[in-house]
């Protein structure tokens, strides 16, 4: 279970910082609409240019935030708790302009990723009263 846990954090980490820092302006069959950057996607959801910076911090922050959330637990649950908003967030937005499944399969799994980081460590307290 606890490799599950760590490979969940490392996975929906890495990937939000290379979306955010590496494939920014890169195609992926994964945006929303047809666009080929993430400003055209934010675009292509009718929200602002400073929007895409605002949710790309955040989002980046707390990919750190789950990485340093291993040594402090209340950082790790908050961090996931974020980033499951935001990825439904995202689905919403690809439900919105009426994207196929695949293109909010990456916030879906994401989300899932998360969810099981919060419920992972809810039981690992659990498991540590006993």
């Amino acid at each position: 279970m606890k490799f599950i846990k760590l490979s969940s954090i490392f996975t929906v980490s890495i990937t939000i910082i290379n979306v955010w820092l590496f494939r920014f302006n890169k195609p992926s069959i994964y945006r929303g609409g047809d666009a080929t950057n993430m400003i055209e996607e934010f675009n292509a959801y009718g929200l602002s240019e400073s929007l895409v910076y605002i949710v790309g911090t955040i989002k980046v922050l707390f990919a750190l935030g789950l990485i340093f959330g291993l040594f402090w637990d209340k950082l790790l649950v908050f961090s996931a708790l974020v980033i499951s908003f935001l990825m439904t967030a995202a689905v919403f937005m690809h439900l919105k302009i009426g994207d196929e499944f695949i293109k909010s399969l990456p916030a879906t799994i994401m989300f899932i990723l998360c969810l099981f980081i919060i419920i992972s460590n809810y039981y690992k307290k659990e498991a540590s009263i006993v």
